[in-house]
């Protein structure tokens, strides 16, 4: 592939660089230029473009992608659609992900132009939930290079989701003086609510002293009709020889592990009777905070085994205290901050493809669009609404006179998008931990979708990036944290904010919300089409 400078006489069906207006029409990045396409640019006396230019041995990006994709030996997973060189991997149910880190590792030495990135080893994964991507960096790549990879994906399985298979679980709670009915109760509830995830229940409890003949003759019962049984001791296993662990050898089982190296979730008790899982949990597990125990929970709950080292093996990575879902041990947990998102509607543009007439005024069942849309973030989970205006800002104001959102003009809207993220972004309130960025002109976007972006967004503690996407493909509205406004503030022109969102590193969650994130009304044929009409 040759990449850079291109005469325009020779640039017919080299593939654009960088997004280029030729007149009123925008040709962008990544298009691949005909000779329509030459020939305005030639009329409009562009010389030459950055571009790139396949050789007869190179496989196009998306082309790359979806070999790449479609060699992995690979279980439990969709692999959608190639698009921009990138081919996304989801989970067809809710399991715990596995995955051979070694091919993953070797597939990525051969050559930067190809990458593969996957979640976490042994990660729990919601259906539905991307678990793994295949980038082409470049726009193109050589055959060989491809034809590489995919014989060392050949080798053997290189990830799956091991999907959760509904089990019936029985507890034992074991009693002292002074431990009180409503820590029991509250534990079975937690305990019920861990294993809704999975689709697991709870058929039976039984409540006994703290004494291990008393617990082996529990667990006895309850391992007939249950496919596992969970231990809780009124007392923290403290020895090998303690009473939960003993309780299983009492019975006749077997002790596969007492400790591992997760904090919280040391005093773990792993065993196996009659051929099914006894877990001794930890006290940590009463808390439906993140844990060692969740570890080993879900593992087992999706047919993966459990030993003595695969629990040895769990120290790096295994110290829990700083996570975001957890205080630290013996510690006051700090009052959880709630994390808000305010949202930044961009309604600036020229609406240069619709010819004249401004699509944010179009009428949607009697209101304009641009009515609608402040309508659907007022109504989401996200605090205050931002209007950017520019072009034809009194009819904007005009339409917007009865909603409660604030308008903020941008003078530069001319100059491009760049302008109109730079006033919203400015516009925010302090208090804001991220900015949800909404188009003016998509219709099918809903309050409920808003809020699907939302969650992960808080959950993640307003750290990462949010983008809604459709069938895979990314689209929009999208959430910054507040920590990119600075790269926001150096945009200049028709610039978006996607090169931001792939170069800085931050967490990225693709939250699939359907067709909403791909309809835009740029033209009247697609006005037309999406139920709208335009006003001269």
């Amino acid at each position: 592939m040759r990449f850079g400078p291109v005469a325009i006489d020779d640039a017919v069906g080299a593939i654009l660089a960088h997004a280029t207006n030729v007149g009123d029409k925008r040709l962008r990045k990544a298009h691949v230029l005909s000779a329509d396409d030459v020939a305005e640019l030639r009329r409009a006396e562009v010389e030459q473009v950055t571009a790139a230019v396949l050789d007869p041995d190179d496989l196009a990006e998306d082309i790359a992608a979806t070999r790449v994709a479609k060699a992995l030996l690979v279980e439990g997973v969709e692999i959608k659609p190639a698009a921009t060189g990138r081919v996304n991997i989801h989970a067809n149910a809710a399991g715990v992900f596995t995955v051979d880190r070694a091919i993953i590792d070797t597939m990525n030495k051969v050559d930067p132009a190809i990458t593969i990135a996957t979640v976490g080893e042994f990660a729990p994964v919601d259906a539905g939930q991307m678990v793994a991507t295949v980038k082409i960096i470049p726009f193109a790549v050589k055959s060989a290079l491809v034809d590489e990879v995919a014989k060392i994906a050949a080798v053997r399985q290189t990830f799956a989701v091991k999907p959760f298979r509904p089990i019936k679980v029985g507890i034992v709670q074991t009693v002292l003086p002074g431990v009180k009915d409503s820590v029991l109760a509250k534990t079975v509830k937690i305990t019920e609510a861990r294993l809704a995830r999975s689709g697991s229940a709870i058929t039976s409890e039984r409540r006994t002293a703290h004494d291990e003949t008393e617990v082996a003759e529990a667990l006895g019962a309850l391992a007939r009709d249950n496919d596992m049984v969970i231990m809780f001791g009124a007392s923290a296993v403290s020895d090998p020889g303690d009473v939960l662990p003993a309780a299983i050898r009492r019975a006749g089982g077997e002790v596969i592990r007492t400790g591992m190296p997760v904090d919280p979730g040391n005093l773990i008790v792993v065993g196996r009777y009659r051929g099914k899982p006894v877990l001794g949990a930890p006290g940590c597990a009463r808390s439906p905070k993140e844990n060692g125990f969740d570890w080993v929970l879900d593992r087992l709950i999706a047919g993966i085994d459990v030993s003595d080292v695969d629990i040895a093996g769990l120290g790096v990575g295994g110290l829990l205290m700083e996570i975001p879902t957890r205080p630290q041990p013996r510690e006051t947990a700090a009052r959880p901050r709630l994390v808000r998102v305010d949202a930044v509607v961009l309604a600036a543009g020229r609406s240069s493809r619709m010819g004249g007439p401004n699509k944010l005024l179009a009428l949607f069942d009697g209101r304009p669009l641009i009515a609608r849309t402040v309508e659907t973030a007022r109504g989401s989970r996200a605090g205050e609404v931002v209007v950017v205006t520019g072009h034809q800002e009194e009819r904007v104001a005009a339409a917007l006179s009865q909603m409660a959102a604030r308008r903020v003009h941008n003078p530069d809207y001319a100059s491009g998008l760049a302008s109109s993220l730079k006033a919203g972004a400015r516009a925010l309130a302090g208090e804001a931990d991220g900015a949800l960025i909404m188009l003016g002109d998509m219709p099918d976007v809903t309050a409920a979708d808003i809020d699907r972006l939302i969650a992960p967004f808080a959950k993640a503690g307003g750290t990462a990036i949010v983008r809604a996407t459709h069938n895979g493909k990314r689209g929009n509205p999208v959430i910054l944290p507040k920590a990119l406004f600075p790269e926001l503030m150096k945009l200049e022109g028709d610039t978006g904010a996607r090169h931001i969102v792939e170069a800085q590193g931050h967490p990225v969650i693709d939250v699939e919300i359907g067709s909403g994130a791909s309809v835009d009304v740029d033209t009247p044929e697609a006005m037309e089409l999406a139920g709208g009409v335009l006003q001269d």
